[in-house]
């Protein structure tokens, strides 16, 4: 594999790409990501990095002193488990050892095979403690070959392949295999280990698994020709040095970058899917809403014709009545009879006429408006009632792993769902969210604890004051009215005049009427509806940060997406 002329811009280009990729899963807020790309950074510069992995007891000490050749015990070998750090090995012009921490050190040796690669040894896959494991699995995605070490004797321990499944589905690392202590075994009990290995590795999703069987003891005694190292010195000379290894370690630090991007892709895929959800969600509250109200408004016009139809019966009796008094027979007989008594003048009648007008429309419209009110207020509190209902039930989620990349998100958004659950329930627990005094100023005295829990009964005292004063004060102003203009007109003359204005009276004042109910009954409705949405102010909130987020996180993904294909491009391995 030759490197083209543009390795070092091309080496500065890739660093600052991933530089920028380190930024955006600190964006993001992952720390697995975002610690895997701080590895990836601050590894670019070291050789091509071996990491060599295994059980307890595989042999990876004693194959790492053979390999490396520096003539004594570079890796603790001892019946017990020796390896308790994890050991980076790097070539040195001096021999020093570097303590990072108690979990990591660092080894410098003057080994002519260092330097074109480092090493990474780590403890067994069976023994590795908690903060052990986070600092192998921080090596993995900044490795550029993994070494997986197994006693020959026996190659299908568990805790070795599940961590296989770690560094070859999580990262796509490219791996060979290594057989230690083959002479613990004869010829054709390794051979049947070596299929076995083979196949359980094509299994798990390797096309060509690389085996090498190898005894460190047989290296170190001298007998190369049975060792099986010259193989695999062979294989690193082929893969990695002789200039070759910068240009794969840059090669692979775009296919893991490439991979964390997939990540990244995939994690966005997910929260895209959840704000759609989400989104139609919240559409189909607002079109409930929207549908409710229409039914509560279309329940309003049913009361509001019930209501004109007993006032038009009320108001045409009274008509009639004034109608036929007005002619002359009659009041030339009220005229007559109030010579001699006061009640039987004309204005009296006119005064128990007005009276009884406001009696008739009473007895009309207060038990239509009682029962009116009752469906009316029930079907405002369905809105309420569907509303919740949703909520409860809604099926909206889709992020259900922990392993979610956006986890922060998910717990914010569950947060917001919960909160909408229970204020929505306090706010179906309050009589008084389902009332509104306030429309009604005139009226404000009417205490809300009548409603008993449901609202009902103060609506109805409400909308009864209200379309009294709206109506009755202007009928019985026109019947009174009517009493005044036979103070010297003559009524024969007047009465189709009178008759035709008491209509035209009542026939404005039914519009005032109708107006008035209908201006505050779809008023009512729309501020209970208005209540209702109210509750949804921060799940509102959330969906517009998360638009934003989503099409940020797009862009810087689809951006570095095309630097990253064409700096692979640009990276003409051959």
């Amino acid at each position: 594999m030759i490197l083209n002329q543009n390795t070092q811009a091309l080496r500065v280009q890739i660093e600052d790409a991933v530089k920028d990729l380190h930024t955006l899963t600190q964006e993001i807020g992952h720390k697995e990501l975002a610690t895997a790309v701080g590895e990836l950074r601050n590894r670019m510069a070291e050789p091509y990095m071996f990491v060599v992995v295994g059980e307890v007891k595989a042999g990876k000490s004693s194959f790492l002193n053979a390999l490396l050749d520096a003539g004594r015990e570079i890796c603790a070998v001892a019946p017990q488990p020796m390896t308790d750090t994890i050991q980076q090995i790097l070539h040195g012009e001096a021999e020093q050892t570097v303590v990072v921490n108690p979990y990591l050190k660092k080894i410098f040796i003057p080994a002519d095979i260092l330097r074109d690669i480092a090493i990474v040894d780590t403890p067994g896959t069976n023994s590795i403690v908690e903060r052990h494991q986070e600092i192998t699995e921080g090596f993995i995605p900044a490795s550029d070959l993994v070494i997986f070490v197994f006693e020959a004797k026996n190659p299908y321990r568990q805790s070795a392949w599940d961590f296989f499944d770690f560094i070859h589905r999580d990262w796509h690392k490219k791996i060979i295999f290594v057989l230690q202590q083959k002479d613990l075994l004869n010829a054709e009990d390794l051979s049947v280990n070596e299929r076995g290995l083979y196949d359980f590795a094509r299994k798990k999703g390797l096309d060509d698994p690389v085996i090498f069987k190898t005894s460190a003891k047989a290296e170190q005694e001298g007998r190369f020709d049975d060792s099986g190292f010259s193989a695999v010195r062979d294989y690193i000379r082929t893969h990695v040095t002789g200039g070759r290894g910068a240009a794969l370690k840059l090669h692979n630090n775009l296919l893991t970058s490439g991979n964390i991007l997939d990540r990244i892709r995939t994690g966005l895929g997910i929260r895209s899917a959840q704000f759609q959800n989400d989104r139609v969600f919240r559409a189909d509250i607002l079109q409930t809403l929207d549908h409710q109200e229409a039914k509560s408004n279309h329940q309003s016009s049913i009361l509001i014709e019930n209501l004109l139809n007993g006032y038009d019966r009320a108001t045409r009796q009274i008509g009639q009545e004034l109608e036929n008094g007005l002619s002359f027979p009659s009041l030339l007989r009220r005229s007559f009879l109030g010579i001699f008594s006061k009640q039987s003048s004309i204005k009296d009648w006119l005064d128990g006429l007005s009276k009884k007008l406001e009696t008739n429309l009473n007895a009309e419209l207060k038990a239509k408006l009682s029962n009116g009110v009752v469906d009316l207020a029930d079907s405002v509190q369905q809105m309420a009632k569907m509303i919740d209902l949703k909520i409860r039930s809604s099926t909206t989620a889709v992020v259900k792993s922990d392993s979610y990349i956006f986890e922060d998100i998910s717990e914010k958004r569950a947060a917001v769902l919960k909160d909408l659950q229970e204020a929505f329930g306090q706010f179906m627990a309050r009589s008084e969210n389902f009332t509104d005094a306030k429309l009604f100023p005139e009226n404000a005295d009417v205490s809300p604890n009548i409603a008993a829990g449901s609202g009902v009964a103060v609506i109805g005292l409400i909308l009864a004051a209200v379309t009294k004063t709206a109506v009755f004060d202007i009928t019985g102003g026109v019947l009174t009215g009517v009493g005044l203009i036979f103070a010297g007109i003559s009524a024969g003359i007047q009465r189709r005049k009178i008759t035709r204005g008491y209509f035209e009276e009542i026939g404005q004042g039914r519009n005032r009427m109708e107006e008035a109910l209908r201006h505050k009954l779809t008023a009512y409705v729309r501020i209970i509806k208005s209540r209702i949405n109210d509750n949804f102010a921060d799940l509102d909130a959330l969906l517009i940060n998360e638009e934003t987020q989503i099409a940020h996180f797009e862009s810087a993904y689809q951006s570095l997406r095309d630097r990253f294909e064409n700096l692979e491009k640009s990276l003409e391995i051959k």
